[in-house]
């Protein structure tokens, strides 16, 4: 429990009443919110708003011509968006934040002013920002904020004084359409970070840097996995041969689990009609997401998703309730009109590969098809290491279908949830346009939190291309469908398990397996031999025998992230032995996921036989 000395303030109609304020106006603070001074989620919510404040405050003290649009509070802290005169870069920030703690050491009190709309109107008529701002908000109620010399419209809440204000610090510069309309100008947005305590700042800017380090972008150059090139389109990821083989393997471990699940495979076309699309409610609800071509004078649409694909197959039969559930699965590549602004390496691009499935099932087989789902995403995840939560997203405004049969697939989730012991959190409202979700995040080991897999009920793409099975009555019923996708695409999984373990994966998934360095030409005949024999077992390893030095050629090694390196001289030869390179020891350990300690590679001789043997039983350690 937290001390009430850390206690500022009380919550109040969205307004913090201070401490100090609250003592003198005899106010029953019984029945208010104590607002702490910690770092909890309310708390990062009301600090990182008020150093919005602060940061505009001192943008205006640097900048006295700048407007400001908005500064809202978000996941990786808060930004501003503003317009100014002047150029400014990267190397500003610090003058910036510099003026910000100018500012805060001054102790400015905020205070909370109420507008009606003309008020407002005519307070800041010669501000278009904050006329756009205005134009936004419905209703005739507006308030203010003021500190100093500075004001803006906002509703709060806002610390009470800016001298709580000492743990922050700016992180990036961009430039952000007004809006996110990209037809409107163009402003400056500055990102930054805020907390109650230093030393979590200071904890969040290590992970920050160590982030860096292991930015999937480039571990991915580094290990040779994939590259993007502007000739071909932003975007789209050109998958190299080790890249390739880790999505092989993926692939590989999915298929065999998905097979002793009865799963079958299927696959749908790239291109279908509008006319589908439509059908299905995506021409209306996702078409700006979606890319069009017209083919004999009609208008066809990639697909962004596979699930009228699989729809298509399910009504290619007659079905009976006997044959229910089915379980189709794909690897389905689809195309999606992603901004460029927010392109990011693998984590976000306009072509993916989605592990897809879409299980058709009577109403009473939903929870125990959705509890099978739960245990195998359990697998997964536990295979790579990875901490996992799930939540459950309901009815967003813009969606389709009956409230009945929204509220009867929302609580079959929960049920499903609630069986299995997983605890979750509510997404009020972040549910797909045509049903409720599960969604799967993954914590990696900087303890950032990633969006991944997906269990969705819906039962109303059924109800629009009229799905239909002949029940144990011989009559017609209408099935439910389940879109699942557990590791959601492989494009994003792989960039998280790139970034989770540093580049240094799990020794069954990694592209390849084994570095053999002959020393001399005169080794290669048995370096090939030993090669032979490990692609027999399933294991995939590569011969450098370039004409580069050995220490030269146990670097690239190295920095390809492989986990074995195999040398092989006269020695080894003569004596039936392999020289090893053993880099397993240098993961940092899972469990301290602050630790940048590595310890050199274990160094040491083992029989071929052995060895084989060994990275065969390790190789075999991995199954969903």
């Amino acid at each position: 429990m937290q001390s009430m000395q850390n206690v500022i303030g009380y919550l109040q109609d969205n307004t913090i009443i201070d401490t100090q304020t609250a003592t003198e106006q005899n106010l029953d603070t019984s029945t208010l919110e104590p607002i702490l001074f910690a770092d909890t989620p309310l708390a990062h919510e009301i600090i990182r708003h008020t150093c919005a404040h602060l940061l505009a405050e001192a943008i205006k003290s640097i900048y006295p011509e700048a407007k400001f649009f908005v500064g809202p509070v978000v996941d990786e802290g808060f930004y501003y968006d503003f317009k100014v005169n002047s150029k400014i870069g990267k190397e500003d920030l610090s003058k910036i934040e510099d003026k910000m703690k100018e500012i805060a050491k001054k102790g400015e009190k905020l205070s909370k002013i109420h507008l009606t709309r003309k008020e407002a109107e005519a307070r800041f008529y010669n501000d278009e920002l904050k006329q756009a701002v205005m134009n936004r908000i419905e209703g005739d109620s507006f308030s203010i904020y003021q500190q100093g010399d500075f004001e803006d419209l906002c509703r709060g809440p806002h610390l009470p004084n800016l001298k709580f204000l000492q743990a922050f610090k700016l992180t990036k510069i961009s430039g952000a359409y007004l809006g996110g309309d990209e037809s409107a100008s163009m402003l400056t947005r500055i990102y930054g970070i805020a907390f109650a305590q230093k030393q979590n700042l200071k904890q969040y800017l290590y992970i920050l840097e160590e982030a860096k380090k292991r930015d999937h972008r480039r571990l991915g150059i580094d290990m040779g996995l994939f590259h993007f090139d502007e000739e071909i389109g932003a975007g789209l990821p050109i998958w190299l041969p080790r890249g390739a083989r880790l999505r092989n393997r993926l692939e590989e471990l999915l298929t065999k689990a998905l097979i002793l699940n009865e799963y079958e495979p299927v696959r749908g076309p790239e291109i279908l009609k509008s006319d589908v699309w439509k059908i299905s409610g995506h021409y209306t609800n996702y078409k700006e997401n979606m890319y069009f071509t017209t083919i004999d004078e009609v208008e066809y649409g990639i697909k962004p998703m596979n699930c009228v694909g699989h729809i298509k197959v399910y009504q290619s039969s007659i079905r009976s309730y006997r044959e229910l559930p089915l379980r189709f699965y794909e690897y389905g590549i689809v195309h999606r009109h992603e901004k460029s602004g927010v392109l990011h390496g693998l984590l976000r691009v306009r072509e993916f590969t989605q592990d897809d499935a879409h299980l058709f099932c009577r109403q009473d087989q939903i929870e125990s098809e959705v509890n099978a789902i739960l245990r195998f995403t359990n697998k997964v995840m536990k295979a790579f290491s990875f901490e996992y939560e799930m939540e459950l997203s309901t009815r967003p405004e813009k969606s389709i279908g009956d409230d009945a049969v929204w509220e009867s697939a929302t609580t079959a989730l929960k049920n499903a949830l609630k069986s299995n012991n997983v605890k979750y959190r509510i997404d009020e409202g972040g549910g797909a346009f045509y049903g409720p979700k599960i969604d799967i995040k993954i914590t990696d080991a900087l303890g950032r939190k990633w969006q991944c897999g997906t269990v969705q009920i819906d039962m109303n793409l059924p109800e629009r291309f009229a799905l239909s099975y002949i029940d144990e009555n011989n009559q017609q019923a209408r099935p439910v469908m389940i879109h699942r996708a557990i590791l959601g695409s492989f494009e994003r999984f792989i960039a998280i398990l790139v970034e989770h373990f540093g580049g240094e994966l799990p020794f069954f998934i990694t592209p390849t397996q084994i570095a053999i360095i002959p020393i001399s030409n005169e080794h290669i005949d048995f370096a090939k031999n030993l090669q032979s024999s490990l692609r027999h077992i399933g294991i995939y390893s590569e011969i450098n025998s370039k004409s580069d030095s050995l220490n030269k050629r146990i670097r690239n090694a190295e920095k390809q992230k492989i986990p074995f390196i195999v040398i092989i001289g006269d020695k080894e030869m003569e004596n039936d032995i392999l020289s090893i390179r053993d880099r397993s020891n240098k993961i940092p350990n899972k469990s301290d996921r602050n630790s940048n300690k590595q310890q050199d590679s274990l160094q040491y001789e083992m029989k071929r036989s052995d060895f084989i043997a060994k990275v065969n039983k390790l190789n075999r350690e991995v199954n969903f």
